[in-house]
């Protein structure tokens, strides 16, 4: 229901309260799966895999968060789909329509290093496009664990739009249900005509990342030192990368030309 705010300002309160609200939720709906993420994401790192993300146009943003990240695992990689990946593309429209290519993900995976035994994340907040699909679907296919983050209303409030008429969530080892609403905008008003203030990379974001500490969290109960970056602009950090990236280095693919 919309509220009108005695001043703009409150509007702020109300984002946060409502991002808040979804964190919550989210940490405490979703326990069980972020810790069954974090088992499989350390279960591929102790078995010599590798790990990737995936995500297209915004969805790319909290992909990319764990990539090259200080505190964050550094064997993760981002799995990237040429003009799908962010707003960078010009015109920003056309990494839209992309995600709707059948037979495109195919094509990416054909291309990268994905091998049988690796863990793929795939993130798409409806999950009903054919790229985020295809690429669970074929990757399953050739051994390759996915993931998936989503949120799992959508697959009840729309169509999809793969010819399979299914959705990222029915092609995944594991989902993770971000809990955004359909159309992702947490606020309206009466006197705007359109809801606004998206959550989804705040909630998608953060819930990745309780992922990836409940992975390094594993493997240390297990006596492996989990492969972590440090910040570069701390002392001793630059030398303890460079230690990481020449120990993990056929397993980490951004650092290659």
């Amino acid at each position: 229901m919309r509220e009108e705010p005695t001043d703009a300002s409150e509007l702020a309160g109300r984002f946060f309260d409502a991002a808040i609200g979804l964190l919550a939720r989210v940490r405490d709906e979703e326990a069980k799966s972020i810790a069954a993420a974090g088992a499989l994401v350390a279960d591929t790192v102790a078995a010599g895999g590798r790990l990737f993300a995936f995500g297209a146009g915004h969805s790319s943003l909290a992909a990319q968060d764990l990539v090259y990240r200080a505190g964050g695992l550094a064997l993760m990689n981002l799995l990237a789909v040429p003009g799908a990946v962010g707003v960078d593309v010009v015109p920003a429209t056309l990494g839209s329509a992309l995600e709707r290519v059948e037979g495109l993900a195919g094509a990416v995976l054909d291309t990268s290093p994905l091998r049988s035994g690796d863990l793929l994340v795939v993130i798409s907040l409806s999950g009903r496009n054919a790229l985020p699909v295809e690429m669970a679907m074929t990757a399953r296919a050739r051994g390759v664990r996915v993931i998936g983050v989503t949120s799992v209303a959508y697959a009840s409030e729309t169509t999809s739009r793969h010819a399979s008429g299914t959705y990222l969530k029915d092609h995944c080892d594991l989902v993770l249900d971000s809990k955004i609403a359909v159309g992702d905008a947490e606020l309206g008003l009466d006197s705007v005509p359109a809801p606004f203030a998206p959550a989804s990379t705040v909630v998608t974001t953060a819930l990745l990342q309780a992922v990836m500490a409940t992975a390094a969290g594993t493997l240390a109960e297990r006596g492996i030192d989990p492969p972590l970056l440090r910040s570069g602009n701390v002392d001793g950090g630059l030398e303890w990368n460079d230690r990481i990236m020449r120990e993990y280095g056929d397993r980490i693919f951004y650092r290659r030309a």
